[in-house]
This record gives C-alpha cells, structure tokens and sequence, in this order.
C-alpha cells in the first residue's frame, strides 16, 4: 500500500543507459521512507494515499553536501580577502576558540535551515562539540553524516572522546546520522594520531573524513619535510584501509593520482569550487579521479570561506571550472555535472545504495524545484536549468525520509525567527579575535 504520492511532477531519473534524462508528468508513489514506483500522471490512485501535488514542478534526489562545517556560518563574512594562511593564524581559529556548545547548537541550527532552503537534505559535518550538531540534524529532520574534529595537539584522550560520540550517534536519529573519525588533517595530526585514528574507525566499522593536499603548498611542504605527499602519508597510516572522505585534494600530484586508483573502492572527494577561487587554492583534478573509479561529491565547505552553503552555486561553478580549466567548452557536460551533484554525492558518502536516485527502492529523500521563474524561461532545456539557472530560493518543497520538512517554502521542523534571535545574542562576542587564543596554528 502507497502512503504518499507526489502528482504530476517531471522528474530527474536515469535513462536505460544511465545518463540522467527527465520523465514528464510523473507520480511518486512512496511507502514509509522509500519510494515504491514512478508511473505517468493518470493511473489510478488507491484509496487512503496522502497527495502532495507536484504542479508539474521540478522533482528531484535531495542535494547532498559531502564537506560542511556548518556553525561555522556564525562567523560568516568575518575573514574576507586574506590568504589562507592568514585565514586560518589571523581569523578562523582565533575566532574558533570563542565557541561554546551553546554556540555550536544554534549555528548548526542556522546552517541547517540555509540548506534545507537550498534542497540540501544530507551534510557531512566536520566540526567541533558534534553532540550538538547531531541534535540539531536530529530535529530539522534532514541526514547528517557526522564527525568530530581533532587535532592531534589536543591528545589521544580528545580523540577517544570523538570515537566515543561517533558510536554514542552511529545510526541515531532513526537510521538518519551516520558517524566518522574526524581527525583534521596530515599537517595538523602525527602519524601516531592519524594511525589511532584509523583503528578506531576499524573497531567502529565507520569510515574517516579528512582534510589532505588541500593545496599545492602544503604537498610541497609535506614531500620537502618527509619525502612524502599527505595522500602517502595517509596511505601509510593506514587511513586509506578504511572509508575515507578528502576534502578537497587540490594539491595532488600524479603519484597521488595513482596511488587512489588504487584505493578507489575505499576513498572519495568532496569538492567546493567556491572556496578555491576566494583562497586561490587551485583546482582539483575531479575529472581525472572520477576516470580512475574514485567518487567525487559536492560541496560548499564552511560559510566563511564560501559565504553560502548553496549546492547549486557549487554545481554551477564546478561545471564552469572545468571547461575553464581545460579549456574546451565540452568537458563537463550537463549530465556529468548533475550525476557529480546526485549520484556522486551520495557515492562519495558511501550512500550510492540508498539516495541520489528518484527510482524504486530509494530512500524518499525528494525535492520538488519550482520552475517558474523568469530566469527558467523558456524551458527548452531543464536540466541546463538545473545547472546553470536554479537558485536556492526555486527550492518549494523538501522530503527526507518519507517526510515532508519544508512545504512551499515554509519550514515545518525548525522555528527559523528563534534560531536568527539566539544567533543575533552572540555575534559581538563570536566576532572577537584574539589570535594568542587560536585553537590551532597552520603551519604545514
């Protein structure tokens, strides 16, 4: 028996040959948290099913953002046109030093309702007091993937803390939170950590999200150092031996390249366009990992090196990217980029099995995207809409899990005037600098 049904939407499906196409005029018949069927408009409908009319709208997988911080949009708009060097010893991590739990909870909360806006219905979280985080996921409703950062100058004792919330959360929130080992990143952990690190995602049966070969200065350093890259280092501590989540690998070298092909059953990238230009951290070579069989997701990565946590901003200018950087206005094409938006995502968090797909036996994980909008018309093309013209605000109405979370543009999980209230009460305390109180020095 059918639960729910959304009517008369065109929907973003594979074709017999996998590329992603649109069927128009759609119903989605849904049953608990997964879709059952997609049929033509018409058919008989049973009796008892809730309808959600989809007005001939846009239907498609919920956005999946595979690299966030999310409370970091606390300090949104607090470290601009500055080197990353700078932006890590000067703001972030002075200004990260600020943070309470407290602080924590209401920026997630914040964060959450951006993306639910913005048709993000996963994250994976990389930051600090996650119990908070997860609580906030917990009630907005959406899916978090979810992992506590630690730098190894905080001691082993901090990084059993982080493995303990990793299993206290691992499969909470009904099956929506899963849970990572979070250790920061090569340059910021010792071996000795990041080889803990691994062994307590092996005892967990849970994977590892990271930051490694951000940029090409820190491989650099990295092989003048130790005569190793960070993807080598990584190999060797065995952090590649378990699911492992890069962010954001614009410094790989071709050895690199080679070394992941071989790993490729066991490692994935996110990839956030935004914050490489505004840090000139370069571009990764997502074209080159996804030949040699490695996922590659999207991203926004934190608020104040993006100023948004708009999936659809990261598709655009990913696309773009690329035939920049190749300079062939033919390599990426629409259908590679939106596969990259849906199904890689989703891959690249070890969830190709169970969302990114609108087909049977999905989680009912489902946007529907009004393209009405002037900046649609005409509609010859909808999935060049989807690439190059969607803004965040087309987003009408979101379901994760089977259950609707924001009905034409109205949220129904989280109260969004109280959020930006206790959000207003911090931000002059938030905005102080005090960089002899950094979390942390980046020095690679």
């Amino acid at each position: 028996m059918t639960d729910t049904c959304i009517r008369d939407c065109h929907a973003l499906v594979p074709d017999p040959s996998g590329s992603l196409t649109l069927a128009r005029h759609q119903d989605i018949l849904i049953r608990g948290n997964r879709i059952t069927e997609l049929r033509p408009t018409g058919s008989p409908m049973e009796p008892g099913v809730t309808v959600l009319e989809g007005n001939r709208m846009l239907a498609m997988p919920g956005l999946i953002n595979t690299h966030a911080h999310v409370p970091m949009v606390l300090f949104r708009g607090l470290a601009e046109d500055v080197p990353i060097e700078r932006w890590f010893n000067e703001f972030i991590w002075p200004l990260e030093s600020n943070l309470t739990e407290e602080d924590v909870y209401w920026g997630a909360q914040l964060g959450l309702i951006e993306m639910i806006e913005g048709g993000v219905t996963t994250v994976a979280d990389h930051y600090f007091f996650m119990d908070r985080v997860a609580q906030a996921v917990e009630e907005a409703g959406t899916r978090g993937h979810l992992g506590w950062a630690v730098f190894s100058s905080r001691g082993h004792e901090a990084l059993a803390e982080t493995a303990a919330f990793a299993e206290r959360w691992k499969g909470g929130a009904g099956g929506r939170i899963t849970t990572c080992m979070a250790p920061h990143a090569p340059y910021t952990c010792d071996d000795g950590f990041l080889r803990a690190s691994a062994e307590h995602a092996a005892r967990l049966g849970i994977g590892i999200h990271i930051h490694a070969a951000e940029v090409m200065s820190q491989t650099l350093a990295s092989v003048q150092k130790r005569g190793l890259t960070p993807i080598q280092v990584l190999r060797d501590t065995g952090i590649l031996d378990v699911p492992t989540l890069i962010a954001h690998g614009c410094g790989l070298l071709p050895q690199d390249l080679e070394l992941l092909a071989h790993h490729q059953a066991n490692v994935s990238f996110a990839h956030a366009p935004k914050t490489y230009l505004k840090l000139v951290m370069g571009i990764a070579p997502i074209r080159a990992l996804r030949k040699s069989g490695v996922a590659v997701g999207l991203a926004t990565d934190g608020a104040v090196s993006n100023n948004t946590l708009d999936i659809f901003e990261s598709l655009r200018l990913m696309a773009l990217l690329q035939k920049h950087e190749a300079l062939d206005p033919e390599v990426m094409p629409i259908h590679e980029a939106l596969d990259i938006a849906t199904r890689g995502s989703a891959a690249a968090l070890g969830m190709g099995d169970r969302l990114g797909v609108l087909a049977p036996g999905y989680q009912a994980d489902i946007l529907l995207v009004d393209i009405r909008g002037a900046h649609w018309q005409p509609p010859h093309n909808l999935l060049a809409g989807l690439v190059y013209s969607a803004r965040a605000s087309d987003v009408h109405t979101v379901m994760v899990d089977g259950r609707v979370i924001m009905r034409e543009r109205r949220l129904l999980t989280l109260d969004k005037e109280r959020v930006l209230t206790e959000v207003a009460k911090t931000m002059e305390r938030l905005a102080q600098r005090v960089p002899e109180s950094r979390i942390q020095r980046y020095q690679p």
